[in-house]
């Protein structure tokens, strides 16, 4: 009868934790947009991520925006926020068929990405007072990237602004986030708002995930110093020889999650064994193909609110990449994995007038190459 008690109580605490497991894996945002930078032979800084959200689709746009654009910015309680005046010209991806820039250059080759922080971003509280010197954190993209030209400038600007918590509709919360913001001369930073403190950090690995915090993510690196992009030697123990099985023994140890301390490791990993490429346009080749370890699943990365996925194909929406160089951003999407890119020389930023929204998949759908040899 004991034994029969025992059964049950082991049964029922198996149940349990499955039941809590499950609970904690349905709850965890795994939101897993992942950047990195890679840099030319010729001295050619290109910056690239994916962008994941798995709850729906983003609807993203590319976004042209002239010189001499102006904007107002987002408060908490629908006060016009800070205004400004674009200063220089922006190519960016937007979300919502909002013009909320979450990744974009301008052409003097900054490139600003904006990443999710959940957890972690807490931002100043808001005055209304101030609410002329206020922004959402949707506005923070496109504000850098229309006003500044260098890190430095960059650095200055985002002081000079609070940003505070306005709620976004569509996934009704303020979004958590954090910033990777890049220069051709291929100094980066990372800007987080961290228990209400806006807290700058050098970025010269130039990668970046989410969660937790930037700083943590460089200690966290000790972890896998032993990681080698060349195979480890065999060993001899007593009478027997021991060889690696086959080559890449050198990344044994290296996390294949999806977490953003495990991807945060691979990047490093990745772009610092990438090949050498001599030009920007062979580095942005080199650079799809990394990010291509980073594509997750549908069903794999969830964002806030209820699933509207119907329709999608990848949790990973799109990704990008930027030759800082030569002012050319590329781009593929989940319904099409063909290469686009937009030349910003040949855009003119300073006659147009208005903001130019176009489609990011004219059909969502891939378009095949038929090679079929026809006749004899």
């Amino acid at each position: 009868m004991k034994m029969t008690h025992m059964l049950l109580f082991l049964r029922r605490m198996r149940c349990i934790v499955a039941a809590l497991f499950i609970i904690s894996w349905v709850n965890q945002e795994v939101l897993a947009c992942t950047g990195i930078t890679l840099k030319a032979k010729d001295g050619a800084v290109v910056y690239g991520r994916t962008m994941e959200w798995g709850t729906f689709d983003l609807k993203s746009r590319l976004v042209i925006i002239p010189r001499g654009s102006e904007f107002t910015s987002h408060t908490p309680d629908q006060k016009p926020g800070m205004t400004w005046k674009a200063k220089v010209g922006v190519v960016g991806l937007d979300a919502v068929k909002k013009d909320l820039i979450l990744d974009g250059m301008n052409e003097k080759g900054l490139t600003v990405g904006a990443f999710y922080h959940p957890g972690y971003a807490e931002y100043p509280k808001y005055d209304a007072a101030r609410a002329a010197e206020s922004m959402s954190p949707t506005d923070v993209g496109l504000y850098l990237l229309s006003t500044c030209a260098t890190i430095e400038e960059a650095r200055t600007a985002i002081t000079k602004v609070r940003v505070v918590a306005v709620v976004e509709p569509e996934i009704g919360i303020a979004p958590p986030l954090h910033f990777l913001v890049t220069e051709p001369s291929g100094k980066a930073i990372v800007m987080e708002y961290l228990k209400g403190e806006l807290k700058i950090f050098d970025a010269p690995l130039g990668v970046i995930t989410n969660a937790p915090s930037y700083d943590w993510h460089e200690t966290n690196l000790r972890n896998y110093v032993n990681l080698s992009a060349v195979s480890l030697p065999g060993k001899k123990i007593e009478d027997l020889d021991f060889k690696p099985l086959g080559g890449g023994s050198g990344m044994i140890g290296l996390p294949g999650d999806f977490t953003p301390p495990s991807r945060f490791v691979r990047a490093v990993a990745f772009s610092k064994s990438a090949r050498i490429t001599a030009t920007g346009g062979e580095t942005i080749y080199e650079l799809f193909r990394i990010l291509d370890n980073f594509n997750v699943p549908l069903g794999a990365a969830e964002g806030e609110g209820e699933d509207r996925s119907q329709g999608m194909r990848s949790s990973t929406n799109w990704t990008t990449g930027y030759d800082t160089k030569n002012r050319v951003m590329y781009y593929h999407t989940q319904h099409n994995r063909r290469v686009r890119k937009v030349e910003f020389d040949k855009i003119d930023f300073a006659n147009r007038t208005e903001l130019l929204h176009l489609p990011l998949d004219k059909a969502s759908r891939q378009d095949f190459e038929d090679i079929t040899p026809v006749g004899k």
